[in-house]
């Protein structure tokens, strides 16, 4: 991404609420009505399948799951979802919110996003953020903006002034020198960080600026490239996980290809996105570590489906569609070691509304439905950091609720196209129970 400029993100992030729940805590100051949820069934995401459910939520938390009536308070605000399937809010922990287009005919999205000033992007980040919500996804982690615009935008949501999902985010990702020298004053571009005092420097400056998370870019491949050269050294690696834990933040690698990979998962890294063509011991190691893959497979189909919008050049799709073949069977062969797996969708462009399409291809790779679901709710949370607060319906937990039509443990595809009601933190946010007029 071109770095651009502005101080939009500077001044959100002084004036900002803080912390990650400041719209939640203002929510629950503001004594709003107790709402009874009733849902025919409810898959509550800690292993147990309701009938007749009845969810009481008070302010933006869940009081109690119980199928008793008698249980709804006097007085609670009932809402009847008795024809659907409840789940948890789902959770995306790989997303790049801020890097939204329209599709403006004549005009590539690439060259939309790049040209557009921070404010405009984070303005029109809106309208991905609803899609995402539509979706069912009330929590996301997002892994890469510029000019901080991802603090500025989990902040607007935070104090109510967007709507969107929750937002954990990392501000820059760490990556090498990939610009030619130019002559002349020339500002340093986020993130940018060479051998190990440096990537000590840029983790720490993302950490002053506010971020929840650290990322790291230890290859090559991004877009319409799918080359997976490292790019970072182990010592490299290693700094920046070790920078990261010691700060109490977690860390996010990107490698395409196995190398990056193999150390990332060595040096310790919490979650390893997108990497193919893993051999055993690495995927093994990562069994044995706990280490989350966040393969994004669906991604690249979007990118194949869309690239003539986008503006790629014609000729990569059939490196894309061996990438694709490739990170199916590394997720095939990483699910059957027992490896864990969080969904992160990589959405970008108009791919906002898409984000659960990553569970069909978990169930591809021989997930059950249910087994995908996990990625998406207790998994995710747990990689978050969050798995007492959030991806379940359970006492205490944020009051994040969703409305299916169908049987989502009997296919998949119930979650990916029949959301009808989405409730974060006590709010109904997205409501298409009702009848559309003809």
């Amino acid at each position: 991404m071109k770095t651009k400029r502005v101080l939009l993100a500077a001044v959100l992030g002084a004036a900002c609420v803080p912390g990650i729940y400041a719209q939640e805590k203002a929510n629950a100051k503001t004594g709003k009505a107790i709402k009874a949820v009733r849902f025919g069934k409810l898959w509550d995401g800690k292993g147990k399948l309701w009938t007749n459910a009845i969810v009481i939520v008070e302010a933006d938390r869940i009081r109690v799951v119980t199928t008793d009536a008698l249980a709804i308070p006097p007085g609670a605000e009932t809402i009847d979802l008795s024809k659907f399937t409840g789940l948890p809010g789902l959770i995306d922990v790989h997303t790049h919110m801020t890097m939204y287009t329209d599709e403006t005919p004549g005009e590539p999205m690439l060259k939309q996003l790049t040209s557009n000033p921070p404010a405009v992007e984070v303005f029109l980040a809106r309208k991905g953020a609803l899609r995402t919500l539509e979706a069912g996804v009330t929590t996301v982690r997002d892994l890469g903006a510029d000019q901080y615009m991802d603090i500025a935008m989990r902040d607007l949501i935070n104090r109510g002034e967007m709507i969107g999902p929750r937002m954990f985010v990392c501000g820059y990702g760490l990556y090498i020198t990939n610009t030619p020298y130019k002559p002349g004053i020339n500002l340093p571009a986020g993130g940018i960080a060479d051998g190990v005092p440096e990537v000590l420097r840029v983790v720490r400056q993302q950490i002053a600026a506010g971020a929840d998370v650290i990322k790291m870019y230890a290859s090559t491949g991004t877009d319409d490239d799918v080359t997976g050269f490292q790019t970072y050294n182990y010592e490299e690696i290693k700094a920046a996980v070790d920078a990261a834990h010691k700060f109490g933040k977690k860390i996010a690698i990107h490698s395409y290809g196995p190398d990056g990979a193999r150390d990332a998962v060595r040096a310790g890294t919490d979650s390893l996105e997108h990497a193919t063509d893993m051999d055993d011991s690495t995927v093994q190691e990562m069994a044995k570590r706990g280490t989350f893959y966040v393969p994004t497979i669906d991604h690249n189909r979007y990118y194949l489906d869309n690239w003539q919008k986008i503006g790629y050049a014609n000729g990569f799709q059939e490196k894309t569609k061996a990438f694709i073949e490739r990170n199916l069977e590394t997720v095939r062969k990483a699910h059957k070691a027992g490896v864990k797996f969080a969904m992160g969708s990589d959405a970008i462009y108009t791919m906002f509304g898409q984000n659960t399409r990553e569970l069909g291809w978990f169930v591809k790779a021989g997930m059950s439905p249910e087994q995908a679901l996990r990625t998406a709710s207790t998994n995710a949370a747990e990689l978050l950091g969050k798995e007492n607060e959030l991806g379940a319906a359970a006492p205490g937990y944020f009051a994040d609720l969703v409305a299916v039509e169908g049987d989502p443990l009997a296919d998949i595809n119930v979650v990916l196209n029949n959301v009808k009601w989405v409730m974060k933190a006590g709010a109904v946010v997205s409501d298409k129970t009702k009848a559309q007029p003809h």
